[in-house]
């Protein structure tokens, strides 16, 4: 990998770090935030009036009926009748877990975006470089189907000189593309399943 590759990568990461710390430090530890914790209720209909969801931030001692339902549809000797009617549940949520999981998914998705930027724009940069940019490029009259990486491995032993990680890669992935080619002519050609 390039040295200014793996200097990005490490600002990178340093930024996620530092945007952590200033959520989880904006998070009140003595009381809950106002949003992460609620009462809802949920009333079905009554007499003429129609059901209807109330939301309100209150205790968990405070969540029932009376508490919550502001205004009361019902005047107030049918209050005891409506609210035995209604289902209240007390919600609660952290904030900050759910700022921490979407801050690692977007860091997930801009490292994959990072990578792609690379693979479609600086790898083929590359290996003109390395390879020469008439040693990439291959007619279907040059290669015979029984030699498909000829030409790649011709290339692949010149640059074994120059060690490095993209060589390797590329040495591996046409090891790899031949094994494929040799189990798709014994399955296709001679119906023999390789073990």
């Amino acid at each position: 990998m390039a040295p200014h590759t793996v200097n990005s990568i490490r600002v990178y990461f340093q930024l996620f770090f530092i945007i952590c710390c200033m959520l989880l430090s904006t998070q009140s530890t003595e009381a809950k935030n106002s949003e992460d914790i609620r009462c809802k209720c949920i009333c079905p209909p009554y007499k003429e009036l129609p059901g209807k969801i109330y939301n309100q931030n209150v205790s968990q001692k405070d969540c029932n009926c009376l508490h919550v339902v502001e205004p009361m549809p019902v005047p107030g000797k049918d209050v005891e009748a409506y609210c035995l009617r209604c289902e209240c549940k007390y919600e609660e949520r952290s904030s900050v877990t759910i700022k921490v999981t979407i801050i690692i998914y977007l860091s997930i998705l801009g490292l994959l975006l990072l990578y792609m930027v690379y693979l479609t724009l600086l790898e083929p940069v590359l290996k003109r470089r390395l390879f020469g940019h008439s040693q990439l490029i291959q007619s279907d009259d040059d290669v015979g189907d029984h030699q498909p990486f000829a030409n790649a491995h011709d290339v692949l032993s010149r640059s074994r000189s120059r060690t490095n990680v993209l060589n390797k890669v590329e040495y591996a992935q046409q090891r790899w593309k031949r094994q494929v080619q040799e189990q798709r002519k014994s399955v296709f050609d001679r119906h023999v399943v390789l073990s």
